[in-house]
């Protein structure tokens, strides 16, 4: 749950906000005076905080700096009178989150905090695991232990610590804002800000608006100057989710901004120089959109000081078990449940899923069949019906030998068949020929110990079992590889 402080000397604007924060997941704490939010500040540590730019005759602006001497990342959102919004926005370049302005409009109340709060969980939740972290007491981790995860931990730990621009590649759901996280918690900049936007949630006007800010009178409606994020973030990390959905005209600010350090408010001519990192992310193919000029050219290389690509879940089924185990005790807390343990055929269910959706979908998938489950073990039973039914992993035909397996010269010629004839789903077909090969070898080798079969694959004993199931083998249906001649032929 998240912690709300207002600290206002009016009554009833306290009384106010308590009550349109009454059904929301936030706990409203309250403050008539400067000294008291600043002990709360202290005792409490929230995570926004609502301040009055007039208490008594005190001045706002010291008043925030009190607070973020006590706590650097506290997002502050000013309550502000007509007369006094030019502080407001003095206060928003020292690093304040937003202002409102009197009368305060409850929906307008809700909106900036949701977001604020949502700021905040990027800005102090860790996402990497540290050394004899218990999964459950940490939301939000880059989970795995794979060779791909390694080596995307390993890329954040390199990149990390040198101030430059990085793009995450990935599909939907792989966990690009955790990685964008990681590397903001790792950096020099970690004690400035971290916000972020998601570029394919706004229109072109609003998110430049987001971005660069705005002055009075620069479009309907902009009825008071605006200091964008770019301004907010200076000294800090910006993240740019969906930078691939960027129009146009942005794409250019944006390289301006880069290239040059400045650039000016929408409606606005005066120039304004920002010290931010980008951290950009996006699910799209930027190369293909330069082909087809739908990103510019001189903004990818400008975004790029290094590539991060996060692999598929499916290309990382090995760390499978150890989400589903993760999840499990985080949402064990979350739903009260008592699962204790997941059954090994469950497992091995959720090993063999393609996982379209990722990450994300596999912990919306334990949550589900927590919700469902009864008893201490989570069963395959509980799992969602679209790990009932057939696997999107099942066999295809494969051209067999005599002997009843596939070979390496049979793998070749089947492959090169395959691309002479233009057949689709090449890959797939090939990664299952190879699964095959390799299986099969293996057992054979270990005399058919899948323990050791296992190790000597590199992969864990689920994984192992997944890939017999997928490909239609059994220890009994296992058969002799023969070996290619030395010689080739």
């Amino acid at each position: 749950m998240y912690k709300l402080l207002v600290v206002d000397d009016e009554p009833s604007i306290r009384f106010s906000i308590e009550q349109v924060f009454e059904d929301e997941d936030i706990q409203v704490l309250t403050a008539e005076t400067a000294e008291e939010g600043t002990r709360l500040v202290t005792e409490e540590s929230p995570d926004v905080v609502l301040l009055d730019i007039r208490l008594g005759n005190q001045d706002g602006l010291e008043v925030f700096r009190q607070l973020r001497e006590r706590d650097s990342k506290c997002l502050v959102i000013f309550i502000t009178g007509h007369g006094t919004s030019e502080t407001a926005i003095e206060a928003m370049k020292c690093g304040a989150y937003d202002y409102l302005v009197k009368p305060l409009d409850a929906t307008q109340v809700l909106q900036v905090v949701r977001q604020a709060c949502e700021i905040s969980r990027l800005m102090k939740r860790p996402a990497l695991v540290e050394e004899g972290d218990r999964p459950a007491d940490k939301p939000d981790l880059l989970i795995g232990s794979s060779t791909a995860m390694r080596s995307v931990c390993k890329l954040i730990g390199r990149v990390a610590g040198q101030d430059v621009n990085v793009l995450i590649l990935g599909e939907s759901g792989t966990g690009k804002e955790l990685v964008a996280r990681a590397i903001y918690h790792h950096s020099r900049r970690s004690g400035g800000p971290f916000l972020a936007i998601n570029c394919a949630a706004l229109t072109e006007s609003l998110l430049e608006s987001e971005l660069f800010g705005h002055e009075k009178g620069a479009f309907t409606g902009a009825d008071r100057r605006r200091v964008g994020k770019f301004e907010q973030a200076d000294g800090g990390t910006l993240f740019l989710d969906e930078v691939g959905d960027m129009a146009a005209n942005t794409q250019a600010k944006m390289l301006r901004l880069l290239q040059e350090g400045c650039f000016e408010r929408v409606g606005g001519n005066e120039s304004i120089t920002t010290n931010v990192r980008i951290i950009a992310a996006t699910n799209k193919n930027l190369e293909a959109m330069i082909d087809q000029n739908q990103f510019r050219l001189d903004l990818y290389y400008r975004l790029r000081g290094l590539t991060i690509q996060i692999p598929p879940l499916r290309d990382r089924r090995d760390d499978i078990p150890e989400l589903a185990h993760y999840f499990l005790f985080r949402f064990n807390r979350e739903l009260e449940t008592s699962v204790s343990s997941i059954a090994e055929e469950t497992l091995e269910r959720l090993q063999e899923y393609a996982w379209p959706g990722n990450v994300r979908e596999l912990q919306n998938t334990i949550r589900e069949a927590l919700i469902r489950s009864a008893g201490l073990t989570l069963l395959p039973e509980f799992l969602p019906e679209e790990l009932s039914r057939e696997s999107p992993l099942t066999p295809i035909t494969l051209p067999e030998t005599p002997a009843g397996a596939p070979t390496w010269d049979g793998f070749a010629k089947e492959v090169a068949a395959a691309f002479r004839k233009g057949e689709p789903g090449i890959h797939r077909r090939a990664t299952f020929l190879l699964d095959h090969i390799l299986v099969s070898a293996a057992l054979e080798k270990t005399n058919d110990n899948q323990g050791e079969a296992a190790d000597l694959l590199g992969i864990s004993r689920p994984t192992l079992r997944a890939k017999l199931r997928a490909l239609g083998l059994s220890l009994e249906k296992t058969v002799t590889v023969r070996e290619r001649p030395a010689d080739g032929s």
